[in-house]
């Protein structure tokens, strides 16, 4: 019996025991994660207000193109900002991302211009409106199920 009490027990040692360390808490976050987070923030709103306004603006030409009513500047304004928008919020590559920002302020201002919005353009907005859509819905890769 002497025997299994002089031995020591692998688990104690005679050395002092060592502090109990606290966890280390979470590393504050940093600015910069903070500014991705709000910068992704602004561009999905930016995209959903986006799409919104050309929803409403395509909405009035496609109307006036079903029905052959004429329709004034304001819903262009409110189609050729929503792309702007959108262009900027959506588009990765910058020179066509300011291509298409650059255009769509440009018919904006052109039609403000001409204060009047004849019935050819209704149709080339209507039909252009579908070749970009139908483009896009193509394009957008489905994701892959793992």
């Amino acid at each position: 019996m002497s025997s299994h009490l002089d031995q020591k027990n692998p688990d104690s040692s005679s050395e002092e025991p060592t502090p109990h360390v606290p966890p280390q808490p979470d590393p504050p976050h940093h600015e910069e994660d903070l500014d991705e987070s709000e910068n992704r923030q602004m561009r999905v709103a930016m995209k959903m207000i986006g799409s919104a306004m050309v929803f409403i603006g395509f909405l009035q030409v496609f109307l006036a193109a079903q029905t052959g009513a004429e329709i004034t500047v304001f819903p262009m304004f409110i189609y050729f900002g929503g792309m702007a928008l959108w262009a900027h919020s959506s588009i990765e590559n910058a020179t066509i991302r300011y291509l298409v920002i650059t255009f769509s302020l440009l018919c904006g201002l052109a039609f403000f211009h001409f204060g009047e919005v004849l019935f050819w353009h209704i149709y080339v907005i209507y039909w252009g409106t579908v070749l970009m859509v139908v483009y896009f819905m193509f394009k957008t890769q489905k994701p892959t199920k793992s």
